[in-house]
């Protein structure tokens, strides 16, 4: 009996949208978070009549076809770049970019990852740095005796020296963007890495060329919508029971055949 089989994929179909929905939830309060979306096609059928062709020499193709699928499967989870709120921190190491544009990283093998949260510190050398350690790129020390730092919308960064009237400039803050932002891979720790599906990453100057700006003191939020969330989480609880629903049907019946052939 095919319905077990198929309904059995529909409840799997349903577990990852479940998976999904919660870790876009336990994600609500994550800097510059990107919700999540499961998305799922349809399995192979099984044709029991074909449209368009003659049952018999003489009759007229059949204008209609008898096929039954086989269920459901997830074909991606993908993810929505949409802005996040910002929010004002007062922090002058916190950063957001206002529009399109990613921060360029430095991972522990060297290898330059991407992210949207601008949560940077100093480490003791100065150095701007994530909050795990990694290396903003291009590498930027502020001196020793800083006693303000300022970055502007096109993401140069200055500092003010103790005792020092002027500013000094100590790096520009470039971004990049790419032609399939969805296929990014997500490593965690807010951190993304270009692969085939993404395109090259191609640089350029905050607030050009239609690169979004950078806004000190603020942070990107999560995109995620508590409301929405839920929503969701009650509609695939209900497709989730109504699956099981199919199972215990098909094995009453199941049970039925078994009692006629005793």
């Amino acid at each position: 009996m095919r319905s077990l089989h198929i309904a059995a994929t529909g409840m799997a179909a349903q577990q990852t949208q479940v998976d999904v929905i919660a870790n876009n939830i336990a994600n609500v309060d994550t800097t510059a978070f990107k919700r999540s979306r499961a998305e799922f096609t349809d399995l192979l059928y099984q044709t029991e009549r074909r449209s368009g062709v003659a049952v018999a020499s003489e009759a007229s193709a059949l204008p209609e076809g008898a096929s039954i699928g086989l269920g459901v499967r997830t074909s991606a989870v993908r993810t929505l770049n949409i802005q996040g709120a910002l929010t004002k921190t007062g922090n002058s190491l916190d950063l957001a970019v206002n529009g399109r544009g990613w921060f360029q990283i430095t991972g522990p093998d060297g290898e330059t990852l991407y992210t949207r949260a601008g949560a940077f510190n100093k480490d003791a050398n100065g150095q701007i740095v994530t909050l795990d350690g990694y290396a903003v790129q291009p590498n930027m020390v502020v001196p020793p005796n800083t006693t303000e730092i300022v970055v502007n919308d096109q993401g140069e960064v200055f500092a003010r020296v103790e005792n020092a009237v002027a500013l000094t400039s100590i790096g520009v803050i470039a971004v990049v963007d790419f032609p399939n932002e969805a296929g990014l891979e997500e490593l965690g720790g807010n951190l993304f890495r270009e692969t085939p599906a993404s395109g090259d990453p191609v640089a350029g100057i905050p607030g050009a060329n239609g690169f979004g700006t950078i806004k000190q003191y603020y942070l990107e939020g999560s995109n995620v919508d508590p409301v929405k969330e839920i929503t969701e989480l009650i509609s695939s609880q209900r497709a989730y029971e109504m699956n099981s629903k199919v199972i215990q049907a098909s094995d009453e019946m199941y049970g039925t055949i078994s009692k006629g052939l005793r």
